[in-house]
């Protein structure tokens, strides 16, 4: 196939652009009503009461460790499996990021080992719903409300996901077991803004100080008002991390399209699991306990079931490359990287995480994936990797 088949991939037709250009050619560019109809739509969809709209997922996690207070030498337990974002938004703010490994069948970080990282300096938990399955919030909720600890869920991979609890389904964002969750709108998510991100909370306080942070730390209030309409106060050092109407505008539009999206890419995964299942034990398919669990799908993840496979995983991936097939490995744990090591993370350490990071392999997903591309996809993959079996 001469065409190339990324990982991921943003959709937009022709419904996203009209409403762009018509923001575009409107008054507003910056700051405009389309923001605030974004956030509160955003808001509605998760069933949340505060949705606020940045720049990118990564201003999200930012402005979330700021919002949480974090004072210097203050400690957050977060997963080694996930975009380094996750754990740099704590530097940014002077907290360290302290990993616990990762449940092994899920990927997603291991409640039992929160516990087993908790000291009196850790001020935080920052769960990452990896590959669009939700964590198991209420287990580490309890944790973090036995130990006095804020929640911050890194919800890039999940916008849309369900999980079961309390004998009914929560959408991720609803924070009904956290105090924030942080979603991403890059183009290979679920939906797009270009660059841009949402934070949602259900703290009127954790609110109105997210507003002022995203905004250089300005406040408009009844006491500035007394000086004069046209007075504001800087009160905290804040960011520019405004989302411009236009990208809001887009992101109107894309929300309406997120239940197409969620369920173009479950019927690619249950293709996916239908064609690769006679690979097994050699292979392993993603495991979910859809009982529990409606995951949003943001990757589909094979993993390599013995060392002769995972031995061949650089020629799987450049032979896959070499068929347009561009293949992804998410993610490279987190303290691997030259920086944490400086800072005196070890490479090699969570078991669990490093032994997921040789044997995975994420398989192109997203809405506008055609059943042929998928077909040709699946065709090379088995090819390939029944090559070494």
């Amino acid at each position: 196939m001469d065409k190339i088949i990324p990982y991921g991939k943003q959709f937009i037709d022709n419904s996203d652009v009209n409403f762009a250009i018509e923001v575009i050619r409107s008054d507003w560019l910056t700051q405009g009503p389309r923001v605030k109809e974004f956030e509160n739509a955003f808001a509605e969809y998760c069933g949340v009461k505060f949705a606020i709209a940045v720049s990118s997922g990564t201003a999200a996690l930012h402005l979330a460790a700021l919002a949480a207070g974090f004072e210097y030498g203050d400690e957050a337990i977060t997963t080694p499996i996930s975009f380094v974002a996750t754990a740099n938004c704590l530097l940014y703010v002077g907290a360290k990021p302290i990993f616990a490994d990762i449940d092994y069948n899920n990927i997603n970080i291991d409640p039992k080992q929160i516990q087993n990282k908790i000291t009196e300096k850790t001020k935080a938990v920052i769960p990452v719903h990896f590959a669009g399955l939700p964590a198991d919030l209420p287990s580490i909720y309890e944790t973090a409300q036995k130990n006095k600890l804020i929640v911050i869920e890194d919800a890039c991979h999940a916008l849309g996901a369900d999980y079961f609890a309390d004998g009914k389904w929560h959408k991720v964002g609803s924070c009904e077991h956290s105090d924030m969750a942080v979603f991403s709108f890059h183009p290979v998510k679920l939906m797009t803004t270009g660059e841009g991100g949402m934070i949602t909370t259900n703290g009127e306080k954790l609110y109105e100080k997210l507003c002022a942070l995203r905004s250089h730390g300005i406040y408009k209030d009844e006491e500035t008002a007394a000086e004069g309409a046209w007075c504001y106060d800087m009160r905290e050092l804040g960011f520019n991390y405004r989302l411009t109407d236009f990208q809001c505008a887009l992101g109107i539009s894309q929300l309406k399209k997120v239940g197409l999206f969620l369920n173009r890419r479950r019927m690619i995964a249950e293709r996916y699991n239908e064609a690769f299942a006679e690979l097994q034990p050699r292979i392993k398919l993603p495991f979910y306990d859809l009982g529990k669990y409606n995951p949003a799908w943001h990757l589909y993840i094979l993993r390599l079931a013995d060392d002769y496979l995972i031995s061949k995983r650089r020629q799987i991936f450049d032979e896959l490359h070499e068929k347009n097939i561009k293949v992804q490995i998410h993610y490279r744990p987190i303290n691997r990287n030259s920086y944490y090591q400086k800072l005196g993370y070890d490479a090699e350490k969570y078991i669990n995480a490093d032994r997921y990071y040789s044997e995975c392999v994420s398989l192109p997903i997203y809405y506008s994936l055609t059943d042929d591309e998928q077909g040709y996809l699946i065709e090379n993959v088995k090819s390939i990797i029944k090559k070494f079996c």
